[in-house]
């Protein structure tokens, strides 16, 4: 039994969303009070330490709380369940490729840094964060049916993107980028539960999605239109139902 595993419910309950909460903005907490940390001396430094200090914020919330006889790992869905999931949700993201082809322009810019850091390393901490930790844990943790669960890290997740286009200062333009992450959220953990509660499905989908938005440029206007908003949440959709589809399959064959 871990350290934390005794607590009630729902002080288990809060510390996991706190953790999600605050865990891309510890760098500006420990600023608040007075013990700034300094980011990496390089590009990206500071964004990169950020998702660093997420990641290891939601190894020691789930090494604290996970209940006994499960890994660390395991707790925020990070045990292997086979690729035939993410291969599926990978092939279903293209549409994605192809309606930004058509809309958009190459974004002859784009280098293999900004690739890395943008496509992979971010989307793979905001997985483990906020999928991780504040829904494959929370699954473990708390007993209520999945959707409820998800909502909230969903929520957060919308309500930090909200924040990084300039929250109230934002208007009308931070309100949509918000609520439209926050769906796509919802929709990570979805990917996720039907795959075994394991991360891999919902972070293909987003390494993919993420890679497509800076592999072609787009307008302002054309970005937040109806166009490449339909593009985003259809894809996303499409993704879960080819692995709804194959999952259903799945157990039908071994009937």
């Amino acid at each position: 039994m871990t350290l934390l595993s005794r607590l009630p419910a729902a002080a288990r309950l809060l510390l996991v969303l706190l953790g999600v909460a605050l865990g891309l903005n510890l760098r500006d907490i420990a600023a608040a009070i007075g013990a700034p940390i300094p980011a990496l001396p390089m590009a990206y430094g500071g964004s990169l330490l950020d998702n660093a200090l997420a990641v290891l914020l939601a190894l020691l919330l789930a090494m604290l709380l996970r209940p006994r006889g499960v890994n660390v790992l395991a707790s925020l869905g990070l045990r292997g369940n086979g690729w035939a999931g993410p291969w599926r949700v990978l092939l279903a993201s293209l549409v994605c490729w192809l309606g930004l082809s058509l809309i958009g322009i190459p974004n002859t810019a784009l280098t293999l840094l900004d690739a890395t850091m943008l496509a992979v390393l971010f989307p793979l901490a905001e997985e483990v964060l906020f999928r991780g930790l504040g829904f494959v844990l929370l699954v473990k943790l708390v007993r209520g049916p999945w959707p409820l669960l998800a909502l909230p890290q969903a929520l957060l997740f919308g309500w930090v993107h909200w924040l990084g286009f300039g929250g109230f200062d934002g208007g009308g333009t931070a309100l949509f980028v918000g609520a439209v992450i926050a769906l796509g959220g919802f929709i990570f953990a979805w990917l996720d539960h039907l795959d075994g509660d394991t991360l891999w499905c919902g972070l293909v989908l987003h390494v993919s999605m993420n890679l497509a938005w800076n592999a072609f440029s787009l307008d302002d206007a054309v970005a937040l239109g109806w166009q490449a908003t339909s593009l985003r949440i259809g894809t996303a959709l499409l993704a879960v139902a080819v692995l709804a589809w194959h999952r259903r399959r799945a157990r039908h064959n071994r009937l």
